[in-house]
Formats: C-alpha cells, sequence, structure tokens
C-alpha cells in the first residue's frame, strides 16, 4: 500500500516555517536604542496628569 502525500498541507507547513524565520530575522534587522537621555524625554513630555481624588480635596 503506497503512501500519499498531503501536498497542500505540507506547502502550508513550509509556508509557516519560512513566515515564522522571516519575522524573527526582521526584528533581528532592527536596531538597538542606546544611550537614551531619560531627563530629556521627560522634558519632552512635561509633567505626569495628577490624580483627580488629590485635585479635589486640595480645593
Amino acid at each position: 500500500m503506497g503512501v500519499t502525500r498531503l501536498k497542500r498541507k505540507d506547502r502550508k507547513n513550509k509556508a509557516r516555517a519560512n513566515n515564522k524565520v522571516a519575522k524573527i530575522k526582521q526584528l533581528l534587522l532592527t536596531p538597538v536604542i542606546k544611550n537614551v537621555d531619560m531627563d530629556e524625554l521627560r522634558a519632552q513630555f512635561g509633567e505626569a496628569p495628577k490624580n483627580k481624588k488629590e485635585e479635589a480635596s486640595a480645593e
């Protein structure tokens, strides 16, 4: 008795594996952010908003 191959499923599995590999390679290509000045970033965004309860009790 001969063995039949599921060609469509085989193609789908190979494509799925290739897509995963491509996705990992794409993520590895992105450069790592280094030497970030946190004080400069905080200055760009301004102060953090206060809680509403604290503002109501202060008034």
